[in-house]
């Protein structure tokens, strides 16, 4: 994995709090307290009918899991690692934290009135300004290769503008492009990041020596597999070339997994959860496949992407850089990491597979699901929530 990690110069004041050293520390506090929140309130909408004054409720609550949630997740860990991979500071003290609040504060503008065309704006904007935040260490380092993921903010920024143009009713459909397009550009990054991550934490993880296989056929294949599969998911999701290029896209995906495997990940919870993530966006897949020929609910493959694969990996990837960036052991995390993840595959099951075998209780399945995922990130943030705002246990900056 083509990382270099040195040291910034002249050193910066640690102080006594490290909330807006490195931006996985707001983000990521922010991306679990917005995870509760934002599913307690889907369980009194979903589940009691509470009426709440936003904009149709189930586009709410798929907009912000995608430009919410997930999107602080990857804001925190792009201006964390792209530190690592440039050796230049990126976003921290009052920048970073204006950016943080541009986040939250779009996150709260739906429930008090204020027109959509504001909301979008503010939304958007944040969307800009992390897209450059993350390319101007690039840019100054011409560290060109890296640049696929100014590509990619720059294709979730116009995902979320196409989303904000249906909702006004400028673009037809708009918002289902824009939900979409937005979900599958966060699994083509993980597509992205899970090459070269996965598979180097796993080699570096197990405490015995492996190699791990990696076919340069899948590599080369794997993500404009995925990339046609997404195109023809949008304009036509019920053709068989949908469901052929899902198919497709299963097979070469499995492929991988089947390569990555050793013992050793199933001792290891850091690992494990990954591997069982990349498992769901496969069976997502599957599931795509499924909807076509066995006439499924659609809803379930996308859960199986959003619940099971971009869920529990931001997770499992949140709880690793947290440790590593703070100066502790990332190979004796919390005992508790263990349950935290089974819980969430739990809730990933309960919500995807359940409703499958027994389609008569899909409510109580949901409402499972749900109180799952808030216990999951409740914990998480007990655990956590310390090691975010205090400094580093080795006294260094970040």
């Amino acid at each position: 994995m083509a990382s270099v990690i040195v040291d910034i110069a002249p050193p910066k004041n640690v102080g006594k709090f490290a909330f807006l050293h490195l931006g996985f520390r707001p983000f990521f506090i922010g991306a679990s307290i917005f995870a509760i929140i934002a599913m307690l309130l889907w369980v009194g909408i979903y589940n009691f009918a509470w009426d709440i004054q936003v904009y149709p409720p189930i586009t709410w609550h798929a907009h912000e899991m995608i430009f919410g949630y997930s999107m602080a997740v990857i804001a925190g860990f792009l201006l964390t690692a792209i530190k690592n991979w440039t050796g230049k500071q990126t976003l921290d003290g009052y920048p970073l934290l204006l950016l943080f609040l541009l986040w939250a504060v779009t996150r709260i503008l739906p429930f008090i009135g204020i027109p959509i065309a504001v909301i979008a704006v503010t939304d958007n904007l944040f969307l800009l300004l992390l897209t450059m935040a993350v390319f101007w260490p690039f840019f100054t380092t011409q560290s060109w290769k890296n640049l696929i993921f100014v590509g990619v903010m720059l294709l979730f920024l116009i995902s979320n503008i196409i989303f904000y143009l249906g909702m006004l009713d400028v673009v037809s459909n708009g918002t289902h492009y824009g939900l979409y397009s937005g979900l599958y550009l966060i699994i083509t990054l993980i597509l992205i990041m899970g090459r070269r991550v996965i598979p180097f934490f796993i080699e570096k993880g197990v405490g015995y020596p492996v190699q791990l296989k990696n076919w340069s056929w899948v590599d080369k294949s794997n993500l404009l597999i995925f990339i046609l599969f997404c195109i023809a998911d949008l304009f036509d999701p019920n053709s068989y070339a949908t469901v052929g290029l899902a198919g497709l896209s299963a097979i070469i995906n499995s492929i991988r997994l089947v390569g990555w495997h050793t013992k050793g990940i199933w001792n290891k919870s850091l690992l494990w959860v990954l591997y069982v993530a990349y498992t769901f966006i496969i069976f997502g897949l599957i599931l795509k496949v499924l909807v076509v020929t066995s006439e499924i609910s659609p809803y379930l493959a996308i859960h199986a992407f959003a619940l099971g694969g971009v869920a529990m990996l931001t997770v499992g990837m949140m709880a690793r850089v947290i440790l590593g960036h703070t100066g502790r052991n990332i190979f004796a995390p919390p005992k508790a990491l263990w349950w935290i993840f089974i819980l969430l595959v739990c809730s990933s099951i309960a919500r995807v597979i359940l409703p499958i075998l027994d389609s008569s209780s899909y409510m109580l399945w949901i409402a499972i699901s749900q109180g799952l995922w808030i216990i999951v990130f409740g914990w998480f943030l007990y655990i956590y929530f310390v090691m975010l705002i205090y400094p580093r246990i080795d006294g260094r900056y970040g």
